[in-house]
């Protein structure tokens, strides 16, 4: 076994080395940019190596600063994490010229599998059912135009040297090919450095199912059963669970048998993901990720085997730690990825201070995957992910209900997050029933985010009540200055009475006003307009910042609800779904603005990488003006009417602020 090992990554995959690391007495070397000097994965490993500015290129993709580290620190061998550098083979040369090893598979191997096209090709030499489609070497537009054409529409366009979703569009008429082939390009060239495309034929309603491989330096390979990850948007997975719900036995075991006929093909060594797309009774592969994938909980889960642990074991050497016939699973897992983004803003990654960071308590059923703590930054030089949560259960039921709990015991405080549309994704019949499949949230997306109700009674008169009773129980935390001094209380006392209260708040948009008095050890409230009033006892505490209401009586029936509240913001839990709420000062609609339709703003911090008009251009509605890039996603800012192009003030490679103009249009025409 190794003695040190770096790791060549950041975030939460750092954090989860580090940990198999220091349970087997290894010690541990963290990389960090600028912009990560105080994030977790440096405070948790034994030492940490300055790698330069916040920019990738400059310092998680630059090879020669982490073998440098490396050899300065001592380090035997180098975890790539996923991500970065993890499928680089010039990197993994450069590794083995120094010495180093890397915890990973063969720079050979990484290089058959990375081309997407010679990996096709491999597969299918190799016995391995494989999607029909184009792989070759000849790259013009015209030729690649042509091809599709022959294979025929839909079809799949795909970066050959590509993963994660990067440098992919669905392409549905020939007339859509050429502005497709282009985006996908520009795409794969900021993230891989490499414009080859393959293209294959696209299935309108697949299930992606993929299976963890494991093979050593001694010829052995293994499988730990498959993994489903049909839950997608744009082909970045959302929900994964293991092991899929709705494969046949049958169908499982020829998917094993190919994936570890696969492994065999390419002389595998280390942890790999063989995945595949199921239509019918029939699948094909895809690719070979040849790396540890950001899923690989779930298999832990269900199998009780450390993949870190062997990943470190098999590149010291030692064969895979079980046989095929010793490798067995229990039960289901599902894994939920929490990303800082903005569902209703189209899914714009959010960047900020994680000012409220609340996480559901670990333990042998339920794992929190993370490498970030209340207080951290999420930037907007990397990947906005936040958490992973992780559940298991004997069956599917089960463990999706503890996901579900999970889900509405994470509080996510100081930017926008998917949580809410996870709980969403969690409890809706498509997904329980088993019938999602891979391009279901796409087609359905619109739908399903409408299908938020509006904010009920009840829950605005919990939010009145937390706000009024955890000032009253934790006021510290609010910054009163002397908790016990009757000025600093929230219970509106007067000299003989108890005075009114008024608490105005908005939710999504409604405009609500309580009237709440004091009465005993609680508040009578009512909501104005409304004659009925409820009666809220001071509750007990969960923990600083959260109170748990039981047995509050509303129109004959009770209710449960738990409440966040940070200053001015407060959000609420109850009956599975959550609703934030912004406390008002009775004259904030006096000095609202109005942004006007004819700028055009940059949504979030960001690097242009694309201006298609100029001033004097006349443009329509939904046309593209200009393209950029921001937490690893290229962003398109459209125009929202017809009109005339009045300026333009930013150019291509331009750093914008949020907010920012970018294009000025003229609609008076």
């Amino acid at each position: 076994m190794f003695k040190r090992v770096l790791i060549a990554n950041r975030g939460e995959i750092a954090c989860r080395v580090i940990r198999t690391c220091r349970r087997l007495g290894v010690e541990t070397i963290a990389v960090y940019s600028d912009a990560d000097r105080d994030a977790q994965h440096v405070r948790l490993a034994d030492h940490a190596c300055h790698i330069g500015p916040p920019a990738p290129g400059e310092s998680y993709l630059d090879a020669g600063k982490i073998i440098s580290a490396a050899q300065q620190t001592g380090a035997q061998a180098v975890h790539p994490g996923y991500g970065f550098l993890s499928e680089n083979a010039d990197f993994a040369r450069r590794l083995d010229a120094a010495g180093i090893t890397l915890i990973g598979p063969s720079p050979e191997t990484m290089e058959q599998m990375g081309s997407k096209a010679e990996a096709k090709q491999t597969m299918r030499a190799a016995g391995v059912p494989v999607v029909p489609g184009y792989d070759g070497d000849e790259q013009a537009d015209d030729h690649l135009q042509r091809e599709a054409d022959d294979i025929g529409y839909p079809l799949m366009l795909k970066a050959a040297a590509g993963g994660g979703g990067k440098g992919m569009r669905i392409v549905r008429g020939a007339d859509e090919f050429i502005e497709a082939l282009a985006s996908a390009r520009r795409e794969a060239q900021g993230a891989f450095g490499d414009t080859r495309m393959i293209m294959e034929r696209y299935l309108e309603e697949p299930r992606h199912i993929e299976v963890q491989i494991f093979g050593d330096s001694h010829g052995n390979a293994v499988h730990l059963f498959e993994r489903d990850c049909s839950s997608q948007r744009r082909y970045q997975k959302i929900i994964e669970e293991a092991p899929a719900p709705t494969l046949a036995a049958d169908m499982a075991q020829a998917m094993h048998a190919a994936a570890v006929q696969a492994a065999k093909a390419v002389n595998y060594r280390g942890a790999g993901t063989v995945e595949f797309i199921v239509s019918g009774d029939d699948f094909y592969f895809m690719e070979m990720n040849t790396r540890l994938q950001v899923e690989h909980p779930v298999t832990e889960m269900i199998t009780g085997v450390d993949l870190v642990e062997w990943q470190l074991r098999v590149a010291a050497g030692e064969p895979i730690p079980a046989v095929q016939e010793q490798i067995s699973q229990q039960g289901h897992a599902l894994e939920a990825r929490l990303y800082a983004e903005d569902p209703e803003a189209g899914f714009l990654p959010s960047s900020g201070t994680l000012e409220h960071l609340t996480f559901p308590l670990e333990n042998d059923d339920l794992r929190v995957e993370t490498g970030v703590v209340q207080g951290d930054a999420v930037t907007i030089h990397y990947d906005p992910m936040i958490a992973k949560l992780v559940v298991w259960g004997n069956d599917r039921s089960v463990a999706l209900r503890r996901l579900q709990q999970a889900l509405a015991s994470t509080s996510i405080g100081g930017l926008q997050s998917n949580v809410d549309f996870l709980m969403q994704l969690a409890a809706h019949p498509v997904f329980v029933s088993n019938s999602i499949h891979t391009a279901w949230l796409d087609n359905n997306l619109d739908k399903m985010l409408a299908e938020q109700p509006d904010c009920p009674d009840e829950a605005v008169i919990y939010l009145a009540a937390g706000l009024f009773l955890i000032c009253g129980c934790d006021q510290q935390q609010h910054g009163c200055i002397d908790p016990w001094s009757p000025w600093s209380a929230s219970d509106g006392w007067r000299n003989g009475y108890s005075g009114r209260q008024d608490v105005l708040m908005d939710c999504a948009g409604q405009q609500f006003c309580v009237f709440a008095w004091q009465e005993g050890n609680g508040y009578r409230m009512r909501l104005q307009d409304q004659q009925e009033e409820v009666l809220i006892e001071r509750p007990w505490m969960q923990g600083k910042g959260d109170i748990g209401f039981a047995g509050m009586q509303w129109q004959d029936h009770q209710l449960k609800a738990q409440v966040h509240c940070q200053a001015d913001s407060m959000e609420l839990l109850t009956g599975g779904r959550r609703w934030r709420f912004q406390r008002q000062s009775p004259f904030a609609g006096l000095t609202a603005g109005r942004q006007q339709d004819d700028h055009i703003a940059a949504p979030m911090p960001g690097r242009i990488i694309a201006v298609n008009v100029e001033a004097g251009d006349s443009v329509s509605e939904g046309q593209t003006l200009v393209v950029m890039e921001a937490m690893k996603m290229e962003i398109s800012l459209k125009a929202p009417m017809d009109g005339t192009v009045a300026s333009v003030a930013v150019g291509t490679g331009d750093f914008v602020e949020s907010g920012a103009d970018v294009v000025e249009l003229d609609s008076s025409e």
